[in-house]
């Protein structure tokens, strides 16, 4: 399973708002690996500087010294909607009879398809295969008389999961969609004010951490201050994996910090799963925290087991065959002087397809683990993601075509466990009706029947970011 995208915003005078966006990406890059982008404005031109890669590779001291202005947006991106390519590198940029604007999305609005056709009769034309862009040029051709206006029509029209920063020429604009799948958040920082996908990110510019914008909120800020705006709200759906993977464990999302919600799911594996043990091992590193709780619930010593290499999968250097058929050997590398012959309670985050556990189980079998119990903090995924998660078809899904007996003879574990989902909400402490479980319960909170496929928008690739009325 794969992260959704980051997204941040700033707005405020006499600092260096390309640097301080650039920071603030770098916190959020666990959200997104495979491109990264700033724009910024200085109110009369919007600059941007978008590649693929991680943000450390993107930009130069130089790009961020052309970056000039009191508003800007960045993003990182892995893509849920479009493939993998430099035309899909976000924000991306409108614009349509006098009017430009920027945009960085997080999520998946899964009716783009009708959209595109219709603004495309309209004579809008596309140069990416993203769904970002059909929100951007949506909001182009909405009606109203400033862009808070053209924003709510547009929300009225989108049907999915969507958390956006828009920057215009003299506004920064946030908005998070009716159901609030993805977070967003609000601060502050030296008489100006940021907006992002985590408050982690606040945290490593200095920010001040306000409050979570509301699912269905649109918040307008320029020099008059921050207007808010409520457009609607439906059933409020925020995606459960924020608090079991995707978000950092130092990021607090309604009003919850990650990492305590992670070692209280730790907690309840233990007490709906007890074993007799030596050591409790985390898979690193979202399922860290997760295991220390499951360590002090149970009184099983907790041991870093498995070492990772935070650096695999970041550089464009491919392995040749013979080191890619050693698979997660190159990410893990278990200890194996000192769990050799040693009982294990394994915590992981999930199961998705069943690809890469197996091998996490076999390395730690070829350290001389003598016993693997395996504790999953994740109910069973039987169902794929249509809200902005790049999960798995549902043929894919292992939990969908096995048993828990026919999944831990698959994955060689003497036992495991799943967390339920009733022991997975008390364990995040916010109410069940708030929350997405369609991966584990099949109960979509919009129709599934209109999901898209992520490269359903593809088009021969045109090597623009700009689309453009005709």
């Amino acid at each position: 399973m794969h992260e959704s995208c980051g997204i941040f915003g700033v707005y405020a005078h006499g600092i260096d708002i390309a640097r301080l966006t650039f920071f603030s990406l770098f916190a959020l890059q666990h959200r997104g690996q495979e491109s990264a982008g700033i724009a910024v404005t200085d109110g009369k031109e919007i600059r941007i500087r978008a590649k693929m890669g991680l943000v450390s590779q993107v930009f130069t001291e130089d790009d961020l010294s052309q970056l000039t202005g009191y508003i800007g947006i960045g993003h990182n991106r892995y893509s849920t909607a479009g493939s993998s390519k430099p035309a899909n590198v976000q924000p991306i940029i409108v614009k349509s009879e006098g009017l430009t604007l920027a945009l960085a999305h997080n999520g998946n609005v899964i009716n783009a398809k009708p959209l595109r056709d219709e603004l495309q009769s309209q004579g809008y034309s596309f140069h990416a295969s993203s769904d970002s862009e059909v929100i951007a040029n949506l909001v182009l051709a909405s009606p109203g008389k400033n862009w808070e206006e053209k924003v709510r029509h547009t929300m009225h029209r989108l049907q999915g999961a969507y958390s956006l920063t828009l920057m215009t020429e003299d506004e920064l604009i946030g908005v998070r969609d009716p159901m609030g799948v993805r977070p967003l958040c609000l601060g502050s920082i030296d008489g100006g004010w940021v907006i992002a996908s985590e408050s982690c990110a606040l945290d490593h510019i200095g920010a001040r951490f306000h409050r979570d914008i509301q699912p269905g909120e649109i918040v307008t800020i320029d020099d008059t201050g921050v207007r808010s705006l409520q457009v609607k709200s439906n059933k409020k759906s925020l995606c459960i994996f924020e608090y079991i993977y995707f978000a950092r464990p130092d990021s607090t999302i309604q009003g919850k910090l990650i990492y305590e919600a992670r070692q209280a799911m730790g907690e309840a594996l233990a007490q709906e799963y007890p074993v007799d043990a030596d050591f409790v091992i985390g898979v690193p590193d979202s399922a860290t925290a997760a295991a220390t709780g499951y360590s002090k619930a149970s009184g099983i010593p907790y041991l870093e087991g498995l070492l990772k290499n935070r650096y695999v999968g970041r550089t464009f250097i491919e392995p040749d065959q013979r080191l890619r058929d050693l698979g997660v050997q190159l990410k893990f590398n278990p200890l194996s002087r000192i769990i050799c012959g040693k009982r294990l309670v394994v915590v992981d985050d999930s199961i998705v397809r069943g690809t890469t556990t197996p091998h996490v189980i076999s390395l730690l079998r070829k350290a001389g683990a003598s016993e693997i119990h395996l504790r999953i903090c994740a109910p069973p995924i039987r169902y794929p993601c249509y809200l902005g998660v790049d999960m798995a078809s549902e043929w894919e899904l292992i939990a969908a075509r096995k048993t828990l007996s026919e999944i831990r003879e698959f994955l060689r574990a003497d036992s495991l466990g799943y967390l339920s989902v009733p022991s997975l909400i008390r364990s995040v402490g916010l109410p069940k009706d708030i929350f997405c479980l369609a991966c584990f319960t099949g109960n979509y909170p919009i129709p599934v029947q209109m999901g898209m496929d992520k490269l359903t928008l593809e088009t021969p690739p045109q090597g623009e970011l700009i689309a453009s009325q005709e």
